[in-house]
């Protein structure tokens, strides 16, 4: 089977990546938590998930006929590092949603045309209209982390963003749109983990690219701009929500129990939501570079 970009991620791993980055991925059953520093010792059982899960897709439907009586807009914008878990998390989020009323908004480089505009013009057209929840799969805050470690942009121009985030967020808070920010938060061997087996899969190697590849040569240059991001767009009307992402089963519960909790629909019941697992989804406290 040939390999994506002739196998650039493998050669990565065998040649490019720390000795200790490589030790803990050889050493490591398919199952194993690889970060030291990860809350949990072991991966949550399916049996436990899939229990926990059911309860909340309940939620999120009634959630959503909520959201259609009253007219009430959400925005849910994920970021994280490649295979952090973003789209896998909102797929849960979605599944069980009514698609004309939940859009996922995930775009591709701005075009000619969108390159002279606003920086925030094209994101402004995919905000959410009355009765629905948009699920932004990377979002305006590429401006802070992969354009500016890739050189998309100069540092006038991410100066520029930093100075217009807050007051951007600021008025869709105003104007009533209920805004969630969650940053997906990836130790380094288990991200390469991940990537490698997209690389080897038929089925996902449509996910890989070159920002992919090249990106895994450039952790400390991303963990810079994440710190830099992070600290610079945090803020009272618009905070971030950091999940660690070791654990896909454990990340995509916490992010749906952060949305259930934060919105007051009828007939919720908080004891089916459960509880957020504060050692995995916090504030800015829990991220780990």
């Amino acid at each position: 089977m040939s390999l994506p970009f002739d196998g650039a991620i493998t050669e990565f791993f065998e040649t490019g990546a720390p000795d200790h980055v490589r030790a803990q991925i050889e050493g490591a059953d398919k199952k194993d938590i690889l970060s030291p520093s990860y809350p949990h010792a072991e991966r949550m059982k399916r049996k436990t998930y899939d229990k926990q899960m059911a309860a909340l897709q309940i939620e999120l439907v009634k959630m959503q006929a909520w959201l259609s009586k009253s007219d009430t807009r959400v925005a849910c914008i994920f970021e994280g590092r490649d295979a952090a878990g973003k789209g896998g998390t909102i797929k849960r989020f979605r599944e069980n949603l009514n698609p004309r009323g939940a859009h996922v908004v995930a775009l591709s480089k701005p075009t000619e045309t969108e390159a002279t505009e606003w920086y925030f013009q094209r994101y402004i057209r995919r905000l959410p209209s009355g009765s629905e929840i948009n699920f932004f799969d990377r979002s305006w805050y590429n401006r802070g982390v992969v354009d500016h470690v890739f050189g998309f942009c100069d540092a006038e121009q991410r100066a520029h963003f930093f100075n217009q985030v807050e007051p951007f967020e600021r008025m869709l808070v105003d104007d009533g749109i209920i805004v969630f920010k969650f940053w997906l938060n990836i130790g380094r061997s288990e991200q390469l983990r991940r990537i490698m087996a997209r690389e080897r899969d038929p089925l996902k190697q449509w996910k890989l690219s070159w920002i992919d590849v090249e990106g895994l040569k450039k952790w400390d240059a991303y963990t810079d701009a994440i710190r830099e991001t992070l600290d610079r767009s945090e803020s009272d009307h618009a905070p971030w929500t950091i999940i660690r992402s070791d654990d896909k089963k454990r990340a995509r519960l916490n992010a749906i129990r952060t949305v259930l909790h934060g919105l007051d629909y009828t007939n919720k019941d908080a004891q089916a939501i459960g509880k957020i697992d504060k050692g995995v989804c916090g504030g800015l406290d829990i991220w780990d570079a």
